[in-house]
């Protein structure tokens, strides 16, 4: 799980790792123990994870800040506990069975979009993106003199998880107010509010993608991260011209995928 790794790294005389600090600081040694911890409910920090959960929407820069704090007492800029993600999965699970009530699925449909809505649009788009990411930002962003680093996988899956959260809030709970009543109808108002959502959440997973590689001090001209924004309005006033509900879209979709 650690995001860096380097080859300079001296805990001994002769700058050499000794064979016990080698062993505790692979990358395959940190995946068990986040993995361990996962079956360890009273070794997790719930807390700590819903104050993150807080502020990856009202100050997202204070909890990379937070990966700051980790990476000088720990040694490593990833989470090390899976709080984290068991608060995101029981979100995943309580606002898609709200989905799935809002749309008027059954119970085995529901369970259909609940697999789908994990595997799919949380977990292998994560890895998707995750992997793009990690080649990017380790391929064109790390800075000449810092060779010696690279971003690791883990993280970047991790920085994934992150923007993940807020786009999930805003799409698969504070929406479901307004799709019935407001957004799949057929008015201007029904799409404008539906893709302004939209807007909004995949906007905000623009900036705190950003943000989370912007925290690495080896990495340089991570504003090109912010980019995207540029294509995502585009694509917002086109949407609004054109009157396509990107809601009424993703529920059609929903709809097909679980029969």
């Amino acid at each position: 799980m650690l995001p860096t790794t380097s080859v300079n790294s001296r805990s001994q005389g002769n700058g050499a790792l000794s064979p016990r600090d080698a062993a505790r600081h692979t990358a395959g040694a940190k995946r068990y123990k986040y993995l361990r911890r996962l079956f360890h409910f009273r070794q997790m920090d719930f807390e700590f994870a819903l104050w993150q959960m807080l502020y990856l929407f009202t100050s997202p820069q204070r909890v990379y800040r937070n990966f700051h704090y980790r990476k000088q007492t720990k040694d490593q800029w990833a989470r090390d506990d899976p709080a984290f993600l068991v608060l995101l999965s029981v979100w995943l699970c309580v606002s898609t069975v709200g989905f799935g009530f809002v749309l008027d699925m059954g119970f085995f449909e529901t369970i259909k979009l609940l697999l789908w809505v994990v595997f799919i649009d949380c977990v292998g788009v994560g890895l998707l993106i995750a992997t793009l990411m990690w080649f990017i930002s380790n391929k064109y962003l790390v800075k000449q003199q810092n060779r010696d680093y690279d971003v690791e996988w883990g993280y970047a899956f991790d920085v994934h998880l992150n923007a993940f959260y807020p786009l999930l809030v805003i799409l698969h709970f504070i929406q479901l107010f307004f799709i019935n009543y407001v957004i799949i109808s057929d008015s201007v108002i029904g799409y404008f509010v539906g893709n302004t959502l939209w807007l909004i959440a995949i906007g905000y997973y623009i900036y705190v993608t950003f943000l989370g590689y912007s925290a690495l001090p080896f990495l340089k001209n991570t504003a090109i991260l912010l980019y995207p924004f540029a294509l995502l309005i585009l694509l917002y006033l086109i949407s609004l011209a054109c009157g396509w509900n990107f809601t009424k879209m993703l529920c059609s979709f929903y709809k097909y995928r679980v029969k």
